[in-house]
Order: structure tokens, then C-alpha cells, then sequence
């Protein structure tokens, strides 16, 4: 760090935030009391000396801005033959100019701007920036007169509007190493308003100060007599639907009037030429140039004017919420998609340069095709930028997604049905994994109803909000419960040490617990970008989308690490049965017969685990990722399906079961008790007894004629599980026992 030999001692009066308000922060000081200056940090609590830091590019640029001719100055000077001129546009710094002589060194200068053909020099144009910033810092005598104080303001937004044109653009990028753009005089104009406020507010209740481009409004509200919104317009018309505007709501200040608040003042700015300053992404964060897989963003621009509310309780500066309209125009690009995006100014991003745009608080309430609404929770300088999107996929390609993505969800809603009314209805025993089964078919099948109609929540923005919560609750639902999947397997298999109940217990609050703690937290500190602009999900250009991708990540890598461990368990435990069978020596067929056995239903059980979602996290690279992971995704249900119920064995039994009960059943309906032949009101049937007993004494009397004294006889029952055999024994009969039956 090199220091400047003209470096002076001098007083300045910084404007500090109120102690009450805010912490005791820490100064920067620079210790000159060894060779080398060290830098340490102390509690600012009393005056301490300053330097101003630079970078030395700057800082040089800045000098030669200086010692270059001045051709405008130079020649307003010579004309004004004014020394007021002069002492206003010195090479050093303006020297104590009063109100009103800084007010006719502004017209002046306003007059010879007006007949400027061509552009400003770099070196003219720094010096009435730098004008204009000495003009807002002044301390204004509260005795000046009201004329004074109106044509100071007046004066100032009219030279700030000249140099604003956009013939000057390119001399605006010629300094922009020493100046951090025109935000820098729209900073200039906020003091000076700030400055203007009490001596234009003692007698009159509003004054609008309008230059070309720039309006500047001063409103002051007694809260006792009026409390409704407080609107501001934009120039060339007083309807909000046509022209742009900004809006306190009245429930703001009547949260003002109870905290005891007599008057507020406000004060609107309206600026409509700094889009060209704001071109090729120049104030604007692209740090994470995101894409869903059917599009990029390549880019952002400001697409509307730059409006601003500040708002001051009695003598306090003080924040409000705010909604504002903005107008801008979406052309139709073929190939390029233009989304907006409700931003404001913030000064405190990227500092050397000026600031940046930023979205914090704010977030788009509706959108058409000329002009967007915001809210946001603070005042400042807003706008509204537009974001450039390259589609990556057709018109075509995006519907044949979407068809793709309903067929898939429908069908894997189905078969999660089936699976489910299967468990209920074939008697599957109750059991830690039916359990667990259920719970995250119920998950998902929730979760694949709310993605087939979440279209059409997106056009209510509460309804979206609680879709894409619902979305979120029970997709990360069944990413936990495919946890406890791998739980239970690893305790299945690996470990064995709780009870079911208290395992049980512990599954439900990962399975349930866990995904509403993390939708609670989501919600609670980014409410304000938790939902994407156009469609009911999570916002993937914020890091909301990492509450969702950082977990399933984790389950991934839970679950790999249990299917690891268990393949290897259960390999190592099928090869020592193996061993134990053929104690000789098991060949190496027999070994890989053995481990594919054990291996299989594992590999089978993958996609239930999760792993489908790997291709998610890479869909943004290709479209060809995005149609493997949408049918992969979609049809989970049916994986499902048939891991569940058709290669469940738990199920194929109970079927089975089923079955051979309803064949039993059949084979007793089939059978008369023996109380129906002696019935009294079955006596007509005696006739087809009798006729039918000669057949009994002819069969029985083959037997005896064919010598067998001791044979059997056998009925054959297929009504059980498994044939049995009825076994009658037949012996020959006395003669007297034939006669008389005969």
C-alpha cells in the first residue's frame, strides 16, 4: 500500500446509524508504532483518526481524469465569467458555497448542458459527479428561504436528469474504474433529499420536483388524520394500471400510529433512463448461472425504470413494505425466454463497485406481458430485472415431458394402489416391514397426486406456496423412509440389538419428524424465494433447491454405504453355508451362484432405495438425462409393485393362503350333513336311497366274489392343501347279516 505524498489532515462529519438501534461494531486501525503498519480492530466508542483506502489503479485513473482538459468546464467558466462558477468547479474542492450560490452554479451548468450537441468529455463528466455528490453533503441553513431550497432541488435533479441521457452512456464506461456508475448519483440525489426534507416539509404537505427522467416527491402523512396507503405514480398519468407506481399499505402505517408515531414523511423518486446503463449483465449477480434442463440462464438486464420509497417517522428514518408496479416490455425471441424479477439496489454488495442489484425481500406477486408486480419488505431503490433464458428443448420436446411425466405418475400411482390395497386385503402379517412399506407407499403416492395437479395451483400464489410445501413435505418423506428402508435392512442383516417397538419409535421420527423439521425451517427463513416464478416447486436459481438435493444426497450415500455392507454380509454368510454343505471344496460356479443369489434381491431393491434420484441431481446437463430420470422417477410405483407384491413371498403365501381357504370352503358347501337324509320334510327321497343301495350291495359283492377278504377302499380329497386319502375298510359278512339285508 503505497501512500499518497499530498495526503492532508482533515474534518469530516460521517453520519452514523443510531447506537440504540444497532451493535458496537469493530474500526479498522492502522498501528504506525513499529517499522511495518499493522492492522488490528478496536471497539469504536471515541474519534480516532482515518484514512481513505484506494486501489491504486483508481487511484491513477482518477489522477489523470484530473490533468485532463476539461473542454465543458472550462468553457462554462469563460462564459458564466462568474466566480461562483469558478470557486464551484475548482481543481481542489468547491470552497464553503452557500445554498444559494450552489443553486446558480447548478442552473448554470443545467443551461450549458441543454446545448451540448455530442457527449461529455470522461474528465467533465467525473467533475460534475463529483459536483453533485459535494451539492448533497452540504449543511443547509434552516433560515434559507423556501424559493432557495425548492430551486436547489429543483437545479439538482435537472442536472443529475442531462447526464443521464444516453448519449453519454459510453463516457459513463469510460470512467467506471473511478465511478461506480449512476448509481452513484442516484446515491447523490437520496442525501440531498434527505437534506431537503425538514426545510421542504415546515409548510406545505407535498412537493414534486420533476426534471427530464426524474421525478422527486416529498409526502408528509399526519397519522392522526390519515392513515390510507400512501401512492406514488410515475410521470404522464395518476392510474396505477398504466403507469408505474409505488405503494405504502395503509396496515404500515397504522403500525406506525400504534407504536405512538405522529407524522411520517415520505420520499418517492422515479428515475426512466438507466437501462442502457445496465446492459450486458452490468450491476447484476450471476454467480449461479442455473438450468432445470429445459433451459439456461445466460443473463440478466434491467428491464423497467428504478423507483424508490424512503420513509421517516417524525425525525427517524424507518422501514416499510412496500408493493410497486413496474412496466417493461417482453419481446418474443425465438429460442430466448425473458423472465422478471423483482430486485432493488443494494449498496452494500460488491462495494468497489458501487453495489449491486439483489432479490432479498422481494419476490413477483403477478406478471403479464407489460409490466410486473412486487412486494417487498423494505424501502429502497427497486426495479425490475429481466432474466435471459436459451431453451434447451422445443415446444415439442417440453410437451412430450410433461405427457411423459402424467402417463409415468399415473401408472406409478396406480401399481403404489395395488400395493397397498394388496397388503390390506391378502392378510400380509403384520411386521416392522410391512409397516414401513406402507408408510412409504403412502408418501409417495401423496406425493405423485400433488405432482399431477400442481399446475394448477401455479396461477394462485398462496395455493402454489402450499403445493410446492406439500411437494417438498412428502417427496423428502419418501426419501426418508427409503432411509428407514436401508435401516432395517442393515438391522436385518448387519445388526440386531433394539426392539421392534423402540426400533419402530425411532423409524416414524426419521420417517415423518425429520422431512417436517426440515420443510419448517425452509419455510421459516426463506419465504420469500422458497417457490420458483413459473411453476409450483422449489426455487433451483436460490440455494432452496439444496433443502431437498442435500438430503436425498444423503440418503444416497446412507443407503450405499448399507447395500455395500450387506452384499458383503450376506456373501460372506451364504459361502460359509456353502462350506458347511460341501465340506470338501465348493468350485467357483457353485461360489458365483451363491453370491448372485444373494446379491440379486438387493440389486432388485435399488431403485426403492433411491438411487433413481441420481440421475436427478445431473438432469440440468442434458435432456437425455432429463427423460431417463422423469420415466425412471415416474415409474417408481411400479418398481415398487413389484418388489412388494409380486417377488414378496410375504404376499405370494398369503394369496396362496387365500385360495386354498376359499377351495375348502367350496368343498364343504358341497357336502350334506348326515341330519338332511332323516329330515321329515325329506322323506320323498327314499325312493332314490333305496334305489341306490343295490349298487352299494353289488359293489360290495364283487369284492367278496373276487376273493378279497381284507381290501380297502379309497377316496381321493382335493379340497386340502395337500391329497389325502380316506381309507374304508371292507371285510366279508357273515351269511345271516347278507340274508337279512337282502
Amino acid at each position: 500500500m503505497a501512500i499518497e505524498k499530498n495526503v492532508k489532515q482533515s474534518t469530516m462529519s460521517l453520519t452514523c446509524s443510531d447506537p440504540r438501534q444497532s451493535p458496537i461494531e469493530e474500526c479498522r486501525t492502522l498501528s504506525s508504532s513499529s517499522s511495518y503498519p499493522q492492522q488490528s480492530f478496536k471497539v469504536c466508542k471515541e474519534e480516532r483518526p482515518f484514512v481513505c483506502k484506494i486501489q491504486k489503479d483508481s487511484y491513477l485513473k482518477l489522477k489523470e481524469f484530473e490533468d485532463n482538459d476539461k473542454p465543458f468546464i472550462t468553457n462554462l467558466i469563460e462564459e458564466s465569467n462568474s466566480p461562483v462558477i469558478a470557486n464551484g468547479f475548482s481543481s481542489t474542492s468547491p470552497k464553503n458555497l452557500t445554498t444559494l450560490e450552489a443553486q446558480q452554479v447548478l442552473q448554470y451548468t443545467k443551461q450549458a448542458l441543454e446545448k451540448v450537441n455530442g457527449s461529455l468529455a470522461p474528465s467533465d463528466l467525473l467533475t460534475l459527479v463529483q459536483f453533485l455528490s459535494y451539492v448533497s453533503d452540504m449543511d443547509f441553513d434552516e433560515n434559507e428561504t423556501m424559493e432557495t431550497v425548492d430551486g436547489l432541488g429543483q437545479s439538482f435533479i435537472e442536472v443529475a436528469g442531462e447526464i443521464f441521457e444516453e448519449k453519454h452512456v459510453h463516457r459513463w464506461m469510460e470512467i467506471s474504474q473511478v465511478v461506480s456508475g449512476p448509481m452513484t448519483v442516484v446515491q447523490s440525489i437520496d442525501r440531498m433529499a434527505a437534506n431537503l426534507n425538514t426545510l421542504l416539509m415546515t409548510k406545505q404537505g407535498e412537493v414534486v420536483l420533476q426534471g427530464k427522467n426524474i421525478k422527486l416527491q416529498f409526502t408528509q402523512r399526519i397519522l392522526n388524520e390519515n392513515t390510507s396507503s400512501c401512492d406514488f405514480h410515475g410521470p404522464n398519468s395518476t392510474q396505477e394500471s398504466t403507469v408505474d407506481y409505488i405503494s405504502v399499505p395503509s396496515e404500515q402505517l397504522e403500525e406506525l400510529k400504534r407504536k405512538g408515531n405522529q407524522k411520517v414523511t415520505f420520499i418517492n423518486t422515479w428515475y426512466g433512463s438507466l437501462h442502457p446503463f445496465f446492459v450486458n449483465g452490468s450491476g447484476t449477480r450471476n454467480d449461479s448461472l442455473v438450468s432445470d434442463g429445459s433451459q439456461r440462464l445466460i443473463g440478466t438486464i434491467l428491464g423497467s425504470s428504478v423507483i424508490s420509497t424512503t420513509a421517516y417517522s417524525d425525525i427517524q428514518k424507518t422501514n416499510l413494505a412496500v408493493h410497486y408496479r413496474l412496466q417493461h416490455k417482453i419481446e418474443t425471441i425465438p429460442g430466448i425466454e425473458l423472465k422478471p424479477s423483482c430486485t432493488f439496489w443494494n449498496y452494500s454488495l460488491r462495494p468497489d463497485e458501487g453495489g449491486s442489484w439483489s432479490t432479498e425481500g422481494c419476490f413477483v406477486t403477478s406478471t403479464g406481458p407489460n409490466s410486473t408486480s412486487c412486494f417487498c419488505n423494505h424501502t429502497t431503490n427497486f426495479a425490475v430485472l429481466l432474466q435471459i433464458y436459451e431453451l434447451q428443448t422445443t415446444p415439442a420436446e417440453d410437451s412430450m415431458l410433461r405427457l411423459l411425466t402424467f402417463i409415468g405418475c399415473g401408472v406409478s400411482l396406480f401399481s403404489l394402489i395395488l400395493t397397498f390395497i394388496l397388503f390390506i386385503a391378502v392378510g400380509v402379517p403384520t411386521s416392522d416391514r410391512t409397516t414401513v412399506h406402507k408408510n412409504l407407499i403412502v408418501a409417495l403416492a401423496t406425493a405423485e397426486i400433488l405432482l399431477m395437479f400442481s399446475d394448477l395451483a401455479s396461477k394462485n400464489k398462496e395455493a402454489c406456496i402450499a403445493v410446492t410445501a406439500l411437494l417438498h413435505l412428502f417427496f423428502m418423506a419418501s426419501f426418508t423412509w427409503m432411509l428407514v428402508e436401508g435401516l432395517l435392512l442393515w438391522s436385518k442383516v448387519v445388526s440386531v440389538n433394539i426392539s421392534e417397538d423402540r426400533r419402530m419409535k425411532f423409524y416414524y421420527v426419521i420417517g415423518w419428524g425429520l422431512p417436517v423439521i426440515i420443510v419448517g425451517i425452509t419455510l421459516a427463513t426463506s419465504f420469500n424465494k422458497y417457490v420458483a416464478d413459473n411453476y409450483c416447486w422449489l426455487n433451483v436459481q436460490t440455494d432452496i433447491i439444496w433443502s431437498f438435493v442435500g438430503p436425498v444426497l444423503f440418503v444416497l450415500f446412507v443407503n450405499t454405504i448399507v447395500l455395500f455392507r450387506v452384499v458383503v454380509v450376506t456373501v460372506a454368510s451364504a459361502r460359509r453355508r456353502s462350506k458347511m454343505m460341501t465340506p470338501s471344496c465348493s468350485s467357483k460356479s457353485q461360489k458365483l451362484e451363491l453370491t448372485w443369489a444373494a446379491t440379486k434381491p438387493v440389486l432388485i431393491l435399488l431403485p426403492v432405495l433411491g438411487l433413481t434420484w441420481l440421475c436427478g441431481i445431473f438432469v440440468n446437463f442434458t435432456v437425455v438425462l432429463a427423460y431417463i430420470f422423469i420415466a425412471m422417477n415416474a415409474f417408481q410405483g411400479l418398481y415398487i409393485f413389484l418388489v412388494y407384491a409380486v417377488y414378496n413371498s410375504e404376499v405370494r403365501n398369503a394369496i396362496q393362503r387365500m385360495k386354498e381357504k376359499k377351495k375348502a370352503l367350496s368343498f364343504t358347501n358341497c357336502s350334506q350333513p348326515a341330519s338332511f337324509l332323516s329330515s321329515p320334510r325329506n322323506t320323498d327321497t327314499s325312493y332314490h336311497q333305496k334305489k341306490s343301495l343295490p349298487s352299494l350291495e353289488n359293489s360290495v359283492s364283487s369284492i367278496v366274489q373276487n376273493g378279497s377278504m381284507d381290501k380297502s377302499l379309497f377316496y381321493k380329497n382335493n379340497g386340502f392343501r395337500k391329497e389325502s386319502f380316506v381309507n374304508f375298510s371292507v371285510k366279508p359278512a357273515s351269511k345271516n347279516q347278507v340274508d337279512k339285508t337282502g
